[in-house]
């Protein structure tokens, strides 16, 4: 699983030949810790934007500083993916055949501090519908518009955490994730449309603030397992371009998914639930 897949790509901002269009990106949860990132990085990377998040003061402040500093097209669209009206206007964005979207960056997340058995039911179902539904339903309908046109790509915001057994309903929505987007990766061999799912270890995000976790310090042992927003961005674009199906950014946390994917499952979970309550619930994020 952490052994990423290759077919030959190039970057796309980098084809772009003078005078023809700019690409456009769609990102969800742009407005703050990865989400943003991605948004500036693409910016950078001469791509237009459509920022989805469900604040509308929070996307327009974000898309005045990406057209200022960036001098990109900013679209702004207002969402909630956990409501499926919402979720089905993103999707029909995502389709359009008049203004393309070229690149989709799947995104959109949050945390819970509850178990799966004693918490509410209406937040397990809200993040089962952003994490899990919301990815399914926005990449089927990339693929139907890439597909035709021949060219495309998605990133889907996995986590490290995807891999351990017993890290809550968040790591069972990511390992879903992981999964979905290695199998459409292999479906769409072929196709001149890539997918590629990131799975990032700790990143430094307010994430952590919103679900009640701490972040990472800045000590030397904290330096080197927490990992910065542009780090985690930069690399994982970079291998979306590059056609690799899996992107796990960093030696030291490709080398903790490959301990994590090889060993015994029922290892892992044991040492997992060994540890302390409050550092099971500072599992490795995607700071989606």
């Amino acid at each position: 699983m952490t052994t990423p897949s290759t077919e030959p790509a190039t970057d796309a901002a980098a084809e772009r030949t003078p005078g023809s269009p700019r690409r456009t990106a769609l990102v969800t949860g742009a407005t703050a810790g990865l989400g943003a990132g991605y948004a500036r990085s693409l910016a950078r990377r001469g791509f237009d934007l459509v920022i989805v998040a469900r604040d509308r003061t929070r996307l327009e402040a974000t898309a005045a500083e990406l057209r200022a500093q960036h001098g990109v097209d900013v679209e702004v669209l207002v969402a909630d993916l956990s409501d499926r009206a919402a979720l089905e206007q993103v999707a029909e964005r995502v389709r359009s055949t008049g203004a393309p979207v070229d690149v989709l960056v799947n995104n959109a997340g949050f945390g819970l501090r509850q178990r799966l058995f004693d918490g509410d039911p209406a937040d397990h179902e809200r993040m089962f519908d952003v994490l899990c539904r919301a990815v399914l339903v926005l990449s089927r309908a990339a693929t139907g518009a890439m597909v035709p046109r021949g060219r495309g790509w998605i990133l889907n915001v996995g986590s490290v955490a995807g891999l351990v057994p017993g890290g809550g309903h968040y790591s069972a929505a990511k390992a879903y994730v992981i999964v979905l987007t290695e199998t459409l990766a292999g479906e769409l061999r072929g196709t001149g449309v890539g997918a590629t799912v990131v799975e990032p270890g700790y990143v430094r995000t307010e994430f952590h603030s919103r679900s009640g976790m701490r972040s990472g310090g800045s000590s030397s042992l904290s330096d080197k397992v927490w990992l910065d927003i542009d780090d985690v961005v930069d690399a994982s674009l970079d291998d979306l371009f590059a056609g690799r199906a899996v992107s796990v950014p960093t030696r030291r946390w490709k080398a903790v998914s490959t301990l994590l994917d090889v060993a015994p499952r029922r290892l892992v979970r044991t040492v997992w639930n060994a540890m302390p309550s409050g550092a099971r619930r500072r599992h490795p994020t995607s700071g989606a």
